[in-house]
């Protein structure tokens, strides 16, 4: 029988987080960056991956090989793309990055925000 995922930060049934930090360098260009994410499904051979994640403000370059669907739960961010055209994201909005954006992700306000991603197939042998 199948069950439905409740995607949820505490409770029986909510997985353990991971919490991640990145100081400034590299693909960071502004922080440190303090993450969380609590990923509630892998699927697909590992290609498919949701949960929640949370971020501290910062800024980090972005290069995608994968699909992402984000649906801001809390928080503020900025998308830019290498050819400078920008967005703005809030509480409420729902937005796809394509494999092949790259550019920059930058968190103003902390940011809570549900995921869907799907992993690129891997080469075969």
């Amino acid at each position: 029988m199948s069950r439905i995922i409740v995607l949820s930060t505490a409770g029986k049934d909510a997985p353990a987080p991971d919490h991640g930090e990145e100081e400034v360098g590299g693909n960071v260009l502004a922080g440190p960056i303090r993450t969380t994410t609590w990923n509630h499904f892998t699927g697909e051979n590992g290609r498919l991956l949701c949960g929640i994640w949370e971020a501290s403000p910062g800024t980090w370059k972005i290069a995608y090989t994968e699909w992402e669907f984000c649906h801001i739960l809390e928080g503020k961010v900025v998308l830019t793309n290498e050819a400078g055209e920008s967005w703005t994201l809030n509480k409420g909005d729902g937005f796809v990055i394509p494999p092949g954006f790259t550019g920059t992700w930058e968190t103003l306000e902390t940011v809570r925000k549900h995921y869907v991603i799907l992993l690129p197939e891997t080469a075969k042998s």
